[in-house]
């Protein structure tokens, strides 16, 4: 009996900032869907989104830089059942803002959101966690250039940390010495890892980011 390569569901809805990125972000995705033996399914449009979630073969929900409210209710359910049942979900970028008024995406998220950012610019992540997949390849000292996101708490201790970023380095930082940018945790059943970092689109081409969110994936859908 053949068995279908497992699902990946990129959603990329916004109803409020867009980001340019989102193309490309997608298109990584993809090329690393193919690469791997993955299906990857992007949609903007809850009902293909419940869809997906809802026939059983969605090892993850990626939401890549979405905004704003971007779910119906019968979304909500599945996203919910999903988690919970042992599914996985990747927050990418300003996926860390989305469904405001929704309290299980806060618990998705960790217990915290997105609360702004200075200025792009370059600075180091610490890379805490070097048994995680979606850290593993990282130098322990990583120069990247991105929006380096404010939340409104530290998500630790509540989650597994696996980067933060140094507020020394770059200028604009409102969290103080402790900063997680990285950061994953089960919920029920399912796993959720939350990551800041994918502003740019260039960001999606360079081989170290790929890699971050190649074992992201991994980890959450339990793909290795």
């Amino acid at each position: 009996m053949t068995t279908s390569p497992p699902v990946i569901a990129v959603f990329t809805r916004t109803t409020g900032y867009r980001h340019d990125s989102i193309p490309a972000a997608v298109a990584a995705f993809e090329e690393l869907g193919a690469a791997n033996g993955l299906t990857v399914l992007h949609t903007e449009d809850p009902v293909v989104l419940t869809r997906a979630l809802e026939n059983g073969g969605c090892a993850v929900a990626v939401f890549a830089s979405t905004s704003g409210d971007v779910l119906d209710d019968d979304a909500r359910r599945a996203l919910e059942r999903q988690v919970r049942g042992g599914g996985g979900f990747l927050a990418l970028h300003s996926a860390a803002g989305t469904e405001p008024g929704w309290p299980f995406y806060a618990e998705l998220l960790g217990g915290v959101r997105f609360d702004g950012h200075p200025e792009l610019q370059p600075a180091t992540v610490t890379v805490e966690d070097h048994a995680h997949p979606a850290t593993a390849h990282l130098p322990a000292r990583w120069t990247w250039t991105d929006e380096w996101y404010d939340f409104t708490a530290n998500p630790r201790p509540g989650v597994r940390v696996l980067a933060s970023v140094d507020e020394l380095g770059y200028h604009g930082g409102r969290m103080g010495a402790d900063h997680p940018l990285v950061w994953c945790h089960t919920l029920d059943a399912g796993r959720c890892l939350v990551t800041a970092l994918g502003h740019t689109g260039d960001a999606y081409q360079d081989p170290a980011f790929r890699a971050h969110l190649l074992g992201a994936l991994s980890w959450a859908g339990r793909l290795r």
